[in-house]
């Protein structure tokens, strides 16, 4: 067991950390290129940056929108990706780990906070799956993913609280350790490659948005001839 958590804690988290970040980096280069191509064709190449930073920030932080549809079930996806973001990154254990590696940390989150954004992820996971199957218009538009993906997330949360708040016998430890830092490696690798990536994308949406009703010069000439309506009355 103890050679598997070397194994895991050292060069597999390198390697799966690199594909992460790879993938994603891939991910964001190649839709700012696809933005910059449909830019180039657009008719009107104005763009209002304003209203876009302002949509954008609207969609990141959905405070108005939250009552507009489904209230409860968007409250609890809020309140899942506000612990999903703070957990693993503020957490202290998490921070010493990165400046024992890197030489500098950053702030972290009290214990107590911590330990309850922890069990509010994990109780907030299971209600969206749960909230998923209980609606026949949600699940009609679920793919699998859709429900497997809050457990899998929820997984390192639940691990990692058991491993810091319980008292445990030292093989059970290791075994919910390789269990936490295994789930988030496997989180790393899929992350890329599957809808989580919207997180890298979520703030070009707008620009995106934006960019599909600027079309290029002629397209409505083109539009009607593919429609053998050229020329007809409007």
């Amino acid at each position: 067991m103890e050679g598997l958590l070397e194994l895991a804690r050292g060069p597999l988290f390198r390697l799966t950390f690199a594909i992460m970040v790879l993938g994603m980096l891939r991910v964001l280069v190649l839709d700012v290129i696809a933005i910059y191509g449909t830019w180039r064709k657009a008719g009107d190449k104005s763009m209002p940056w304003g209203l876009i930073t302002r949509r954008t920030f609207e969609w990141m932080v959905p405070v108005k929108r939250v009552f507009n549809n489904r209230p409860l079930y968007s409250i609890l996806s809020m309140l899942f990706h506000v612990g999903l973001l703070l957990v693993p990154i503020f957490l202290l254990a998490h921070v010493q780990l990165w400046e024992a590696a890197l030489g500098f940390g950053w702030p972290t989150l009290p214990e107590g906070l911590a330990d309850g954004l922890t069990l509010l992820t994990i109780v907030t996971a299971v209600a969206l799956v749960i909230g998923r199957f209980a609606s026949a218009s949600s699940s009609a538009i679920s793919r699998k993913q859709d429900y497997f993906w809050p457990i899998l997330l929820a997984i390192p949360f639940a691990t990692g609280y058991v491993c810091a708040n319980l008292a445990l016998s030292v093989s059970s430890y290791k075994t919910f350790m390789l269990i936490h830092i295994l789930s988030s490696e496997l989180i790393f690798v899929l992350m890329p490659f599957t809808k989580i990536a919207h997180c890298m994308l979520m703030p070009l949406s707008q620009v995106v948005c934006t960019l599909a009703w600027k079309f290029p010069p002629k397209t409505d000439d083109d539009v009607c001839t593919t429609l053998d309506k050229k020329g007809a009355p409007v």
